[in-house]
């Protein structure tokens, strides 16, 4: 046989006996080689996509806290809800609560308890003497970084007509993905890692003068 017949090499790989045949075999083998890169690759590949789409999700809740707040704010300002005037489009924070879940409802579900102690969805609304007069700052519980929101200054007392009101809105949205956790989280709860992705509206406006 021809030592320069590349047949040859072929027959001489398939009888080399033993452990070292099979080692030399198995090295050369590439079957299941795309099995074991997509196991390697499956991993970073499905948290990256896993955190693009929280990442659309969180700020696609904001954006609907926010039309939530211009919903809201547009019938205060046009008397079409209103607030101990002994009408008929008076609401109770619970009602005026559970409007403002409805609009939100694709997204974020509110629980009776919810409605009932806020400790997601906080509304804060406020009748001012003046424009000047509306804060600008978010009141945080301490100076912290990711310091946890001071509800206890929140209202519901919106003015009649002609009065100049704010309707603030906040919730806690809550962040799941390690990997886009640090660049969106804002807030933490008390004794709690940061997990929260603080969603704040603001609408300012003067009231009609509705009848």
């Amino acid at each position: 046989m021809n030592a320069d017949d590349p047949k040859a090499g072929k027959i001489a790989e398939t009888r080399q006996p033993g452990l070292l045949g099979r080692l030399y075999g198995l090295v050369r083998s590439r079957d299941g080689a795309t099995a074991i890169e997509f196991a390697l690759l499956a991993v970073p590949y499905f948290m990256i996509i896993f955190a693009i789409f929280e990442t659309f999700v969180a700020f696609t809740a904001e954006q609907l806290v926010t039309n939530a707040v211009d919903t809201l704010s547009r019938q205060l300002r046009t008397g079409q809800i209103t607030y101990n005037m002994s009408r008929t489009t008076d609401m109770t924070v619970a009602q005026f609560r559970q409007a403002f879940c409805n609009e939100v409802s694709i997204l974020i579900s509110c629980s009776a308890a919810e409605i009932a102690t806020p400790s997601k969805l906080y509304l804060d609304v406020e009748t001012y003497s003046s424009f000047g007069a509306i804060p600008t700052t978010i009141p945080y519980a301490t100076t912290a970084q990711y310091s946890d929101i001071d509800p206890t200054g929140f209202k519901y007392a919106p003015g009649g007509p002609s009065t100049i009101n704010m309707l603030r809105a906040y919730y806690r949205w809550q962040i799941t993905a390690d990997i886009v956790r640090p660049f969106l989280t804002t807030i933490r709860t008390t004794g709690s890692v940061p997990t929260d992705f603080l969603i704040v509206a603001t609408a300012a406006f003067q009231n009609e003068k509705y009848p």
